[in-house]
């Protein structure tokens, strides 16, 4: 198994709709949370706020950790370690564009997400949503210092 790659996720919700991305990766339009790899030099909360605003052109505010999940692609050797945080958004920009490759954002119930599970990016997508109302959280406190050097360290150590 090689070593994971660092990635943050955010699960915004409201009244019962969860915000997510659609994005072309590989020629194929797969739905998302607004996500991406953690850069070096920052944490992983800033890390999330940036992508959210990004991919979706929304403030994320994170309130909580959700999880941390690995993900190993199947066929490859890739493996993804995805800090999953909950938030609230604000600020909205329609007008800003989005990150290349995000083609729209939708806000979309479970069920509508289930009924597209195929078109996921992967199975975290739903997951995420799933452990969410399910009810899990932990403090910020967890990972709110997490850069990319002592999360891979991290990471590293968990595979």
């Amino acid at each position: 198994m090689s070593t994971p790659e660092i990635t943050v996720a955010a699960l915004a919700e409201r009244g019962g709709r969860f915000l997510l991305v659609e994005e072309r990766i590989q020629g194929r339009l797969v739905l998302n949370q607004p996500a991406g790899h953690l850069e070096r030099g920052e944490t992983l909360l800033e890390a999330v706020v940036r992508e959210v605003r990004e991919e979706s052109a929304w403030q994320f505010s994170p309130t909580w950790l959700l999880g941390v999940y690995q993900w190993c692609v199947p066929g490859t050797a890739r493996v993804y370690k995805r800090f999953a945080f909950t938030g609230t958004v604000s600020d909205h920009r329609p007008d800003q564009p989005l990150d290349n490759g995000i083609v729209a954002t939708h806000w979309l119930t479970q069920a509508e997400i289930r009924a597209r599970a195929v078109g996921l990016r992967s199975p975290l997508v739903l997951r995420c949503i799933e452990d969410y109302l399910a009810g899990v959280r932990s403090p910020l406190e967890a990972v709110a210092s997490l850069d990319l050097d002592t999360a891979q360290t991290v990471a590293a150590r968990e595979v």
